[in-house]
């Protein structure tokens, strides 16, 4: 297996492993059905797929605070969360909410991993030493 590794910034600590879910667009976590992980909001480039135990990459989050909070904790009291998020624009209350609800999320990731990396890789994420592994065979 061949793996690619890119350095990045650590916001919520933590290593997991999955296949990617790449959205172009912003996130609004409470328009994602908890009981499925599947994005339920109109015209979402995401309508209709499920973001559970996945590693989403998106740009960032949209909506108000406790709609953000609110949907990340029924995602992740279902066991579907991402298991990891790697965004490009953080914002205080999805920061503060991985932090709590203990989802590695990191940013900054150098832009080789953006150029290199498709829709459906498994990717490795350890905040903890600042990497994002692309797993590849």
């Amino acid at each position: 297996m061949k793996k690619k590794i890119f350095n990045c910034h650590k916001i919520s600590e933590g290593v997991a492993e999955g296949q990617v879910v790449i959205s172009k667009d912003d996130v609004m976590f409470y328009l994602i059905d908890p009981k499925t992980g599947t994005v339920i909001e109109p015209g979402h480039d995401l309508e209709g797929r499920s973001i559970a135990q996945k590693i989403l990459l998106f740009p960032s989050g949209k909506g108000s605070s406790v709609v953000q909070a609110d949907g990340i904790y029924q995602l992740n009291t279902r066991g579907n969360a991402p298991k990891a998020m790697i965004i490009q624009h953080p914002e205080t209350v999805l920061v503060s909410s991985t932090i709590i609800m203990e989802i590695p999320m990191v940013d900054k990731v150098d832009q080789a991993f953006y150029d290199e990396l498709q829709d459906g890789d498994i990717v490795r994420v350890d905040a903890n030493h600042g990497t994002v592994e692309i797993l590849r065979d």
